[in-house]
């Protein structure tokens, strides 16, 4: 069999693919825009098998000669090369669509726009009290085709799905998850769509294979969601901030606890008590992921228990260091204004942001509700850090930068938060706010590289700072 794989990429999809199809005796074509030194890392472990890489360039013959064609979820469905492979008769397929279609065991997908990766992390983890085989892949950078020779045959498999993946799988009738669940919508991806109806109808794709004997998870607070419910044959479940309808059921915030009720006027459980990662936000990615874990069986109190010891997820408001009362926090995932709000909401002050990045043409007027919350702003530059710079200047607060290197910025935010301390603990946030496309190769890389670049400076002593701007 002939496989083209379109986009070896840094996140594992197109790693897997090829290492799968190359296993099988397949005869595997590599293409991606990239150059062989960005890609690597995943070529080197390739290097045993026999794979042709096509690099820098993309080869119509590879597509009109090939019996499948495996996608980057980034390549759109339009791209001529996949026009090509269609006419010549391949197959299109992502590595989540031949997952799916030859795994047979339980699977909960996640979708939203931010909170998903939290929330199938902390389903995962509850599953895996009581089903150790449990596994979780997808968006999260974890193929599931890196684990599916692996799989025990009825392990429950947790999906994350990001709009790319979910539009890719869209009428293929091969996802049906047994639970379905919603975390919040924002804008976000608005320079690859056309609008926000288009990037929330691939959205929707998570739920509209789902028979009646299936569990759908919507937010209630949301208005994007209310008219999900009627689109799905799945059963609906709601979790809400506040309490839910008498005969709607679900889960809710009740003071400090999250509470469940699984059918009309049936007990009230409480699921959620302590957690370890904080903010608002993540309680609600916490109550959505115990309510997946109720409708799939796991008790109330192994639940509540596993939630409360949940440590969080890399790069998104991660606590990874302590240094002369400054506590350093990786909030790279933050790819859009609404994730760098809510994160600063859920800290304490004093907070000194370094934020900024690239544009997805979005609307950054949403951080003017906590633009005077941090001590200091330091702009990391980038298309994005000039539309967060006219809402600092519209609020006329004052912001250091923007930088063109993340040590710049690193040095004056750990200058300022020195500034701040005043024998209490300042909190130094790493919330870009941004895409990271430019200056680094993707949101992951840019939040490994500020924990090294933080790293870096606490052993060498950081550079002075430079002065503060504002403009007029």
């Amino acid at each position: 069999m002939r496989v083209t794989v379109m986009g070896l990429g840094i996140h594992g999809g197109g790693l897997a693919s090829a290492l799968f199809f190359a296993r099988r005796g397949a005869r595997v074509t590599v293409t991606d825009l990239r150059s062989a030194e960005i890609l690597r890392e995943p070529i080197a472990q390739l290097r045993e098998y026999s794979i042709r890489y096509v690099l820098e360039k993309h080869d119509e013959a590879d597509f009109a000669g090939a019996d499948i064609v495996i996608k980057n979820p980034a390549v759109p469905p339009s791209s001529p090369y996949l026009q090509v492979a269609r006419g010549a008769g391949a197959a299109v397929e992502t590595d989540l669509s031949v997952f799916l279609s030859l795994a047979k065991n339980p699977i909960l997908a996640v979708t939203g726009s931010k909170g998903k990766s939290t929330t199938a992390s902390a389903i995962a983890f509850g599953l895996a009290r009581v089903f150790p085989q449990a596994r979780l892949g997808g968006n999260i950078t974890v193929s599931p085709l890196s684990f599916l020779d692996d799989l025990a045959p009825d392990a429950p498999v947790v999906l994350e799905l990001s709009s790319w993946q979910l539009g890719d799988l869209k009428g293929r009738g091969i996802l049906t998850p047994v639970v379905s669940a919603f975390t919040l919508i924002l804008p976000d991806h608005l320079d690859k769509y056309a609008g926000m109806d288009d990037y929330v109808e691939d959205k929707t794709a998570i739920f509209r294979e789902q028979g009646p004997a299936q569990q759908a998870i919507f937010n209630l607070d949301d208005p994007w969601q209310q008219g999900f419910p009627a689109q799905t044959r799945a059963r609906p479940f709601f979790y809400s901030a506040q309490g839910l309808p008498r005969r709607t059921c679900g889960a809710w915030l009740e003071g400090f606890d999250g509470k469940s009720r699984l059918e009309p006027g049936g007990p009230e459980e409480c699921i959620l008590g302590s957690a370890r990662i904080p903010g608002a936000h993540n309680r609600m990615n916490l109550l959505c992921a115990g309510l997946a874990l109720r409708l799939f069986g796991v008790t109330a109190e192994v639940v509540r228990a596993a939630l409360a010891e949940f440590p969080g997820v890399e790069h998104r408001l991660e606590m990874f260091r302590e240094w002369e009362g400054i506590r350093f926090y990786n909030d790279s995932a933050a790819t859009i204004p609404h994730a760098t709000v809510q994160a600063l909401k859920a800290l304490q002050d004093p907070i000194v942001l370094i934020t900024g990045g690239t544009d997805k043409n979005i609307d950054f007027s949403p951080l003017a509700e906590t633009a005077r919350t941090p001590r200091a702003i330091v702009l990391l530059a980038g298309t994005g850090t000039e539309k967060i710079r006219d809402v600092l200047d519209a609020q006329g607060v004052r912001y250091e930068g923007p930088f063109g290197s993340l040590g710049e910025a690193v040095d004056a935010g750990i200058a300022r938060a020195q500034d701040a301390r005043m024998g209490r603990e300042v909190s130094l946030l790493f919330s870009p706010g941004c895409t990271s496309f430019g200056m680094f190769l993707n949101e992951f890389d840019r939040g490994r590289k500020f924990k090294e670049t933080v790293t870096a400076r606490i052993a060498t002593g950081p550079s002075p700072g430079t002065g503060s701007r504002q403009s007029g």
